[in-house]
């Protein structure tokens, strides 16, 4: 069964920078498609970024610039590195993965999560 185990959140000031980290059990990072999805208190989960299984990435509009996405295929880890944080980033950040090389923005595509790790910016 495949897991995923997020770490790296915690608190920081605007402006600041944090680097979350997703381990995956197996080849999972590393053959099929991985995203980053943050929900923060009272909206729906969304999507930060998606990486598909032949590498090709894609950023929301809301963090493209600012947030950079990469991977350690010996370690089958997915890293992401966000900078110029803003209080709009706080949120509960969570990678996912499915069964597929494709990735998808809908939540609903994805099998795997991890538990997720808090990032927080304040102002």
């Amino acid at each position: 069964q495949v897991q995923l185990m997020e770490s790296g959140g915690g608190s920081v000031q605007a402006g600041g920078s944090l680097r979350l980290s997703c381990a995956g059990s197996g080849n999972t990072v590393t053959v099929f498609c991985m995203a980053w999805f943050r929900q923060a208190p009272g909206k729906e989960r969304e999507g930060v970024v998606i990486v598909e299984g032949d590498g090709g990435i894609s950023y929301a509009d809301s963090v493209n610039g600012r947030f950079t996405v990469s991977k350690d295929n010996a370690k089958n880890t997915l890293f992401l590195q966000m900078n110029s944080l803003r209080p709009e980033d706080s949120a509960m950040y969570y990678c996912a993965t499915t069964t597929f090389k494709r990735c998808n923005w809908s939540d609903g595509w994805y099998k795997t999560w991890g538990q997720g790790t808090q990032v927080t910016v304040s102002s």
